[in-house]
């Protein structure tokens, strides 16, 4: 029988299946003129500006035109807010979003009858302008925020009551804006083609130091007072000068790998890769035609280079070749390249350097690696701005930080309320007391066994409640059931329970000038000692204030017992003790 064949679908492709590019060393086996950047074998790179032979009269080399250099790129959504909403009438809110996370929303309505919104999502922020002639009807806040997001899901936002929350919102907004950059700059000579050759170098060539005149201006790193771009600037330990530059209010720092410090016996150069290594974009300056691979140097960070290679012009003057390269995830950036990408050594050639330079940066922000970083940075950020101006709101309402806001926009219970809440019993609030810092009424009865302990203060209140007029839980009874204050130097104080049964019977108090027996039983108090005010404080024997209590038996304990004692034990003596009347 005829065996039957089935279409097998080819496996999958690995990286041994791939043609790769030609490497770097079979390149200058070849005969010259070489290209400034060679792909890596198994690519990864798109590479900018390939043409590089000059075309027309070679007295006339091509300059960019100053009427076709671009703008400087950057997060124009981020200056939105500063632009269209600081210093003017405006209304922020706030919310949370099942989907979406917390929300912060900017709305302003100008004289143009122009609704302007502002929508910040942990994803992004977006921006929209609405006509009001366009609407129906005049939208309420959720609306409002639909008419960004259709994706929007909340019943309702509230509304920033903070008067500082300006100040906030354009924090985090501005948060992705940066003034400051830094660059790395490798010296690549003729014949490098790995990192540790590239890094090795310590010498500089005169075409090395007149690019570097382009680039930016020499400082000395001691005692530098301008962007320093994580070089020392107190110690040298990064050596002893850079190269500077301060370009349309941006600081540029470049990190060159010549003026780094070189250490004898690493081959890896870890002083010099540590800033190169960690920067996201790099120049490469080469004196002669040797190509450049990306992949020479290993970083996670290095996502884009700018090539540059010095064309001998004769009597045109200094020209430079550039070409430019990144990683495949990070999208193009401008200003374009030239064809031929030829350039006359000049200021316009500085500015369109410095420019491409700036954008490419900004764009390797929009790399996989950087966009989810990014990402996590926002959400962090927005929810802590979140909760910034709902607690600031709140407090604007005289809510404390522990207060429940109400979901149903219910308005939420007040000072006596609450206060009230604290004398229900069941009540959670009235078991905890935590709405005023006062201990609940359970925990005001005192231990049989034990000396009264005064409690710590709760966080909003004192031992008196002193705000509203009323005095500690534990004393409001006193007044009722007994004595308000237990004697003076007692460390109990509890009274014996015939003179709770019979008041008559107690003894009359002695005279306020009177001395006490030095005995050890004086720890105890007499029911004949004068009693004290209502509301008075007792002082322990070691001199720390307390609250009185009221003298009352624990509820187990049989008539006739005192506290602290178990009913089986034998009755405890009543110990009274003798007061004298000091000699006259």
């Amino acid at each position: 029988m005829a065996q039957q064949h089935h279409a097998i679908p080819p496996p999958l492709k690995t990286e041994e299946d791939y043609i790769p590019y030609p490497s770097v060393h079979e390149v200058l086996g070849r005969e010259g003129p070489f290209p400034l950047i060679l792909l890596p074998q198994f690519g990864g790179y798109w590479i900018e500006g390939t043409n590089h032979q000059l075309s027309g009269t070679p007295e006339s080399p091509p300059t960019p035109a100053a009427s076709t250099r671009a703008k400087l790129e950057g997060n124009h959504t981020a200056k939105i807010y500063r632009k269209h909403f600081l210093g003017k009438e405006h209304f922020n809110y706030y919310s949370l979003d099942p989907a979406l996370g917390h929300l912060v929303f900017s709305l302003k309505y100008d004289e143009q009858e122009h609704l302007h919104l502002l929508l910040r999502t942990r994803a992004r922020t977006l921006h929209d302008v609405v006509p009001i002639s366009c609407l129906a009807e005049f939208p309420n806040v959720v609306q409002m925020a639909k008419l960004v997001c259709e994706d929007v899901n909340v019943d309702r936002f509230y509304p920033v009551l903070y008067p500082k929350a300006s100040r906030l919102i354009l924090a985090f907004d501005e948060h992705v804006l940066s003034n400051h950059f830094k660059f790395g700059v490798i010296y690549q000579k003729l014949g490098q083609t790995s990192e540790e050759e590239l890094f090795g170098t310590t010498e500089e060539s005169p075409a090395f130091t007149e690019f570097l005149d382009v680039l930016g201006q020499r400082v000395q790193l001691r005692d530098f007072k301008g962007f320093r771009g994580g070089l020392d600037v107190t110690h040298g330990q990064t050596g002893s000068e850079s190269v500077y530059c301060h370009f349309r209010d941006k600081e540029i720092m470049f990190h060159v790998s010549t003026k780094l410090p070189y250490t004898e016996g690493d081959a890896q150069q870890l002083q010099r890769k540590r800033h190169i290594g960690n920067d996201i974009v790099a120049i490469v300056f080469q004196d002669e035609n040797t190509p450049f691979v990306p992949d020479m140097i290993a970083s996670n960070f290095l996502h884009a280079f700018v090539v540059v290679q010095l064309e001998q012009g004769g009597s045109q003057g200094t020209l430079y070749k550039v070409s430019v390269t990144a990683r495949d995830d990070v999208p193009f950036f401008g200003p374009p390249l030239p064809d031929p990408a030829i350039f006359r050594k000049g200021p316009e050639f500085q500015e369109f350097l410095l420019t491409k330079l700036i954008n490419a940066e900004y764009a390797c922000y929009k790399a996989e690696k950087f966009a989810k970083l990014e990402e996590r940075t926002r959400a962090a950020l927005l929810e802590t701005l979140h909760e910034e101006l709902q607690a600031r709101s709140q407090a604007m309402l005289g809510l404390g930080p522990d207060d429940e806001r109400p979901d149903n926009g219910a308005a939420a219970p007040g000072f006596f309320e609450s206060f009230k809440s604290l004398l229900v019993p069941g009540s959670r609030r009235g078991r905890r007391g935590s709405a005023i810092g006062l201990g609940s009424v359970e925990e005001a009865l005192l231990v049989p066994g034990k000396s009264p302990s005064r409690r710590r203060p709760g966080p909003l209140g004192s031992r008196r409640s002193s705000a509203i007029g009323i005095e500690s839980i534990q004393e409001a009874p006193a007044g009722r059931d007994g004595p308000a204050a237990a004697p003076e130097g007692a460390s109990s104080a509890h009274s014996s329970p015939e003179s709770r049964r019979h008041p008559d019977r107690a003894e009359k108090p002695e005279p306020p000038d009177f001395s006490r027996s030095s005995s050890s039983t004086s720890s105890f108090g007499s029911a004949s000692e004068e009693p004290s005010e209502p509301g008075r404080e007792s002082r322990s024997p070691l001199g720390t204030h307390r609250d009185a209590f009221t003298d009352t038996p624990w509820p187990d304990d049989p008539p006739g017992t005192l506290p602290g004692c178990c009913p089986s034990d034998p009755p405890c003596p009543e110990i009274k003790i003798q007061l004298e009347r000091p000699p006259i």
